[in-house]
């Protein structure tokens, strides 16, 4: 496995949040740079919502200077997505039990086992730094009692599959992975990508529930449209979902 031309790579013992830490580097940066804590005192998930990070486990972020439009720009999450599949199954030798849960996470035997938060400054009408943060359940995963009520409960990828990988080994894989995607990306567009993601979604043609704030829609999970937003066929009618949490 070798490292991706062009992308930095520093690996720190520990810091408070790897996403914070790209952003604080941001404008020091020379390029891509991958930025892996073994330790984080403050990880975050979505919604400002904690992420539990024992030793062994893995935290990460790809700081960027992207190009194009906000909306375009976080269509990233599902390049993400993606090479953190193909991470996983890299370094498990296994495709089964795998899945993409829209809109940034991965499942294995239905369980959350990796996720992944993008946070951006803007600059004028793009955006100026991208940080593109991914933790995955290398070795251990926080309790039923950690998470959100009707959330779907963390699993960790050893005890799920037998596979050992350190870090800075899951890291290699995630970085070509992902270096290989954003080529496609970047030359070709977010259809490539979308075809890719919704051979691998999870619940696709089944009942789901999305939380927008407060409110709940359920329906069927038709697809992910070229905006990356979420198409629910409920019993009225069809919504089109730009921002929520999905609930099975």
């Amino acid at each position: 496995m070798s490292w991706p031309d062009g992308y930095g790579r520093q690996v720190l013992d520990s810091v408070d949040s790897t996403n914070a830490e790209a952003m604080r580097q941001a404008g020091q940066l020379s390029g891509p740079c991958w930025i892996l804590a073994h330790h984080q005192a403050s990880g975050r998930g979505r919604r400002g919502r904690v992420w539990h990070m024992p030793r062994g486990n893995f935290a990460a972020t790809l700081a960027l200077r992207p190009n194009g439009p906000p909306s375009h720009v976080a269509l990233r999450s599902f390049v993400a997505s993606v090479a953190l599949y193909d991470a996983l199954v890299a370094v498990t030798g296994r495709a089964s039990g795998f899945s993409l849960k829209w809109p940034n996470d991965v499942l294995l035997n239905g369980g959350k086992v990796a996720g992944i938060l993008l946070e951006s400054v803007g600059v004028g009408a793009g955006v100026g730094h991208l940080a593109i943060g991914v933790g995955v359940n290398l070795i251990a995963a926080p309790g039923g009692d950690e998470v959100e009520e009707g959330a779907l409960l963390p699993v960790d990828l050893a005890s799920m599959t037998g596979a050992l990988v350190t870090p800075e080994e899951f890291l290699e894989h995630l970085a070509s992975a992902y270096a290989r995607l954003e080529d496609q990306f970047t030359t070709y567009g977010f259809a490539p990508i979308r075809v890719i993601w919704l051979k691998r979604a999870a619940k696709l043609g089944q009942v789901v529930t999305a939380r927008t704030g407060t409110t709940d829609i359920t329906g069927t999970f038709q697809t992910v449209d070229d905006t990356g937003a979420l198409v629910l066929k409920t019993a009225h009618d069809t919504q089109v979902i730009s921002a929520a949490d999905v609930f099975f």
